[in-house]
């Protein structure tokens, strides 16, 4: 059987609130009955918060609107995020006051607050699940839809699996990805690379040769991503094994919820080049697509994947002399990873189905 996607488009017909996007999004939540999910239930609103400069997170009107709706409901509600970024979320108007709930780290302050999931894949052994997950009766998966390096795509299912868990397991699913490579020919030693990793695993010894503290790395590969020259190899091949990560993560993330308690909602705003994880936004790669919500992580994520056209990039969104691919998706041409292979994986874990019915929401 296929899942229902709703779809509320940033088209709009005339020139009235009514025909906007806040309240189009407010008529799709109507769709659900949230009375029923969330009445007397405590309810995590898990987004990314971004952090530094960035600026391209989900608007915190949205996130006012969803409280409010999940509170008039009956729920006890409150945000969270990973523990640095809840710490910076006001610079993006991230506030109890604004978003009408509080604003809790969801591994608590200091990143112990976890449950042990057991998971067998290659050197991933646990996923650390977040206490203030774990400990929610219904979840609301508010995911900003953009590009990532190393899974080509970042949406519902990069927002569970990196940002529901501890920095040890997000480590762990990054070392999948497999090795980092110096071409010394190429390299100006601009440092690039060492402002980019936030922390401080890379250097240049006494010889000018770059190092990498493997213990300390994360594999964010923000590194790469950052020197103008290519001269930081990665080892695209094994970028699949992250993936697969992934979603083992998110199947770990969601286990403890019952049926009909999980709600997935995707923002197709200001889609960038990168994570929101860099801590800064550049300019669009695509012109605004709207939202998308569903009940059914694995239908939202390629319903998201398929409403994004390689004929509508933007080539302002992304870096100066960037080259892209000829096949594939998007951001597979951008990235060189194949987004569906995280789809693929989460309908394997049976977590849901790709077979969607896509329902416009005026």
């Amino acid at each position: 059987m296929s899942a229902t996607v709703y779809f509320a488009s940033v088209a709009f017909d005339r020139i009235d609130p009514d025909a906007t996007l806040p309240a189009r999004f407010v008529r799709v939540l109507e769709r659900y009955p949230l009375t029923d999910m969330v009445k007397g239930r405590r309810v995590a609103v898990k987004m990314h918060l971004g952090g530094n400069l960035g600026y391209s997170t989900i608007p915190p009107l949205f996130v006012r609107l969803l409280i409010q709706k999940l509170k008039d409901a009956g729920g006890e509600v409150f945000v969270t995020d990973v523990p640095w970024a809840t710490t910076e979320a006001v610079a993006r108007g991230y506030t109890a006051e604004v978003l009408g709930a509080p604003i809790l780290p969801a591994t608590g302050r200091a990143d112990r607050y976890f449950y042990r999931v057991p998971v067998e894949y290659k050197s991933l052994r646990e996923i650390q699940v977040a206490g203030e997950i774990r400990d929610s009766e219904v979840l609301i998966d508010l995911s900003h839809v953009k590009g990532h390096g190393a899974c080509g795509y970042g949406g519902a299912c990069k927002n569970l699996a990196m940002g529901c868990v501890t920095a040890a397991t997000r480590s762990q699913i990054h070392a999948l990805q497999g090795g980092l490579t110096w071409q010394e020919e190429l390299c100006t030693h601009c440092e690039s690379c060492l402002e980019a990793c936030r922390y401080g695993a890379n250097g240049f010894d006494e010889q000018g040769t770059y190092r990498i503290d493997y213990e300390a790395c994360h594999y964010c590969q923000h590194c790469a991503n950052a020197c103008p020259e290519g001269a930081i190899a990665i080892d695209a091949e094994a970028f699949a094994d992250f993936q697969e990560g992934m979603a083992l993560s998110t199947r770990a993330v969601l286990s403890s919820f019952e049926p009909g308690r999980v709600l997935f909602i995707n923002f197709l705003l200001h889609m960038t080049y990168l994570c929101d994880c860099w801590g800064l936004t550049t300019p669009a790669l695509l012109p605004d697509i709207g939202l998308v919500v569903s009940d059914d992580i694995v239908a939202i994520e390629q319903a998201s994947l398929d409403l994004i056209r390689v004929e509508d990039l933007i080539w302002q969104g992304l870096p100066k002399g960037k080259r892209i691919g000829s096949e594939g998706h998007l951001f597979q041409r951008i990235h060189g990873k194949d987004p569906f292979v995280q789809v693929r994986a989460l309908e394997r874990y049976g977590l849901g189905t790709r077979e969607y019915k896509l329902v416009e929401v005026q």
